[in-house]
């Protein structure tokens, strides 16, 4: 069995200070009480906001990772791709510069073939000149035109062989004129005519 022991008037006021009512600190314990309150609040306003966005960090953090790992995938993508268009791009450069050793090669067969152009059309020519001249070499032998005493044609034609074909009509030594009678075409052979014509 426990017995309550009274409680002395010193033990109670020791748990249970009463203010006093005449204490001239009381209003300044109010005041700082007061804007450590308002202090309080202030930061729990401030540190609202960064903790939700802490939160949102922290939340974001694996999303943010993720599009990291992307990131980098895609950049090495990228940078192939880019090797690939350096080749395709080399490629076309090169290609570009056959084509103007091409071009280079073009003239040069050019004025190749126009030289041989010219080098046939001159041969040609000179073909033609010897034709002519075989076909004048030919004509030589047969000319037309009268002929005097001495040999030269007057009017008629002589062939190679000493043949003259004329009108039968001689010029005579002295001027006068001789008529060779018959159907007008008097031949003379060629050893027989040696600058005057023998008739006899």
């Amino acid at each position: 069995m426990t017995l309550n022991q009274p409680s002395s008037p010193n033990s109670q006021n020791l748990q249970h200070p009463q203010e006093d009512p005449s204490d001239p600190q009381k209003p300044t314990r109010e005041a700082v009480s007061a804007f450590t309150a308002s202090l309080h609040s202030l930061g729990a306003n401030y540190t609202s906001d960064l903790v939700d966005r802490a939160k949102n960090l922290h939340g974001n953090s694996e999303a943010l990772r993720a599009q990291e790992e992307q990131l980098a995938r895609t950049t090495a993508d990228l940078h192939k791709q880019n090797n690939e268009w350096g080749k395709v791009a080399d490629e076309a450069r090169n290609g570009l510069k056959e084509i103007g050793d091409v071009q280079n090669w073009a003239e040069m067969i050019e004025r190749d073939l126009l030289a041989v152009e010219e080098m046939l059309g001159v041969v040609e020519e000179e073909d033609f000149e010897r034709e002519r001249e075989r076909e004048r070499g030919v004509d030589i032998g047969e000319s037309d035109g009268e002929m005097d005493i001495e040999g030269q044609a007057v009017n008629g034609s002589q062939n190679g062989n000493g043949g003259l074909n004329g009108n039968g009509k001689i010029g005579g030594e002295d001027g006068e004129d001789g008529k060779a009678m018959g159907k007008g075409n008097a031949k003379a052979k060629g050893p027989e005519k040696k600058g005057w014509f023998s008739w006899w």
